[in-house]
């Protein structure tokens, strides 16, 4: 039977070979990645994010590439953007850098790398989620998303959830709850996209940062996959 400090030194060697995997792309790589994902997951035939759920969103959040690994005892990390619409609604905010963490107990045994999104739907989820710290499902309501062209398969849970996840792992993309998931600011990331310590408040909210030529792909397509409807 393997000892506290057996299983210690396990939960810490995953911890670092996520880490040292998802820290192994630039910031300008991860932004490809991201917009990659996006055009991916919403050029798939009627398995994408309903575009008028994508209309409706005040925020996306996406983690290209998270990282997630068990053996006795479980983890996933990674790395993305959060981006906001602008004040207009017409546009996209610069994006802002977070990590994603999270954590579960039990006999898993295997590793899987996911790509995360999730919809930020109304204001006040927004703006929670400048926050130091924000866990999903203790700080927002969270609920896994509906998947097609359109919503018309939304519960009442999901109609009323202030965030809405969703992954892709091995090519199969649905809604999944990320219940527990913890969201940071990468303010690393932050200072080596605009060459300063700028806040995601500031970046996403306050309109204060120059939006990096990587995101500019990124930015276009989700106007395009998010007009709104009249």
């Amino acid at each position: 039977m393997k000892t506290r400090s057996s299983l210690f030194v396990h939960s810490v060697l995953l911890a670092c070979m996520a880490a040292g995997v998802a820290y192994a792309e630039t910031p300008v790589e991860r932004l490809h990645s991201a917009d990659e994902v996006i055009t991916e997951i919403m050029g798939a035939a009627d398995k994408g994010i309903p575009q008028d759920l994508l209309g409706k969103a005040q925020c996306i959040i996406i983690v290209p590439g998270l990282k997630k690994g068990a053996f006795i005892i479980g983890g996933k990390f990674g790395r993305g953007f959060l981006l906001c619409r602008s004040a207009s609604g017409s546009g996209w905010s610069a994006p802002g850098a977070v990590t994603v963490e999270g954590g579960s107990f039990g006999f898993q045994i295997g590793a899987q790398e996911t790509d995360a999104v999730m919809l930020v739907m109304n204001r006040r989820g927004a703006e929670k989620l400048m926050a130091s710290k924000f866990t999903l499902g203790a700080d927002a309501s969270v609920a896994a998303g509906p998947v097609g062209r359109t919503s018309s398969a939304e519960t009442d849970a999901q109609m009323h959830a202030e965030i809405l996840t969703y992954s892709r792992a091995r090519g199969v993309f649905a809604g999944i709850s990320l219940q527990g998931a913890t969201l940071r600011p990468d303010k690393d990331t932050n200072k080596e996209l605009y060459g300063s310590a700028l806040t995601n408040q500031e970046i996403v909210l306050g309109g204060k940062a120059k939006v990096p030529a990587a995101a500019a792909d990124l930015r276009a397509h989700l106007s395009r996959y998010s007009v709104r409807k009249s």
